[in-house]
């Protein structure tokens, strides 16, 4: 096989062992060792089991692409806490190779390349506040701070509070987003933002 075969996977954000089998009309099980070589070799990059990402892809990518990497690799997930919060310029802590999401399923961190995924599990009432933004899923800005001060009141997050500009987020938006959490959340969230 020759390198060229896999041109096609140039316009991918990521694939698998899947696309790779249909790619070069190669059994299942031949792709699946096929890319585990490739990945030792680092010509693929591996986040997970049969997620892969070609490296020259990974070394042109850029914030966004990685966002929409974050979401596709844990469904349904969205951009939050500080990703977010700096996205939508809120902070001026800008977190390098380090991207935040809130997800339904399970907490877990993804490492490649000293880039980080990092993902916070809320339970399903706390699973809003986000909108589709040139095709990525990511916080609405009160809801990337109300995320980013909860998993704080619970000593699972740490923040710079002072970084921010809170003065541009709208009081009566995080006054009815954060109806549903806890007191304690709530109590922060006024803290933090001097309500």
């Amino acid at each position: 096989m020759i390198f060229s075969d896999l041109r096609p996977l140039q316009d991918k954000l990521f694939f698998t062992a899947g696309d790779v089998a249909s790619l070069l009309k190669i059994k299942s099980e031949s792709a699946q060792v096929l890319c585990s070589r490739y990945a030792k070799k680092g010509i693929f990059v591996r986040l997970k089991k049969n997620f892969y990402v070609l490296e020259t892809n990974w070394n042109r990518y850029g914030n966004e692409d990685f966002f929409r990497l974050a979401n596709s690799l844990q469904v349904p997930s969205y951009i939050s806490c500080m990703s977010a919060l700096a996205y939508h310029g809120i902070t001026t802590q800008v977190p390098r190779k380090w991207y935040e999401s809130i997800s339904v399923k399970r907490s877990i961190r993804y490492d490649a390349l000293e880039t980080a995924f990092h993902y916070f599990k809320f339970k399903a009432s706390y699973y809003f506040g986000f909108a589709k933004i040139n095709n990525l899923f990511i916080a609405e800005k009160e809801k990337a701070f109300l995320d980013a001060c909860h998993l704080s009141v619970f000593g699972e997050y740490a923040a710079d509070w002072n970084a921010m500009n809170t003065e541009s987020l709208d009081r009566s938006i995080l006054e009815k987003m954060m109806a549903v959490f806890p007191e304690k959340t709530k109590k922060y969230v006024r803290e933090q933002c001097r309500i």
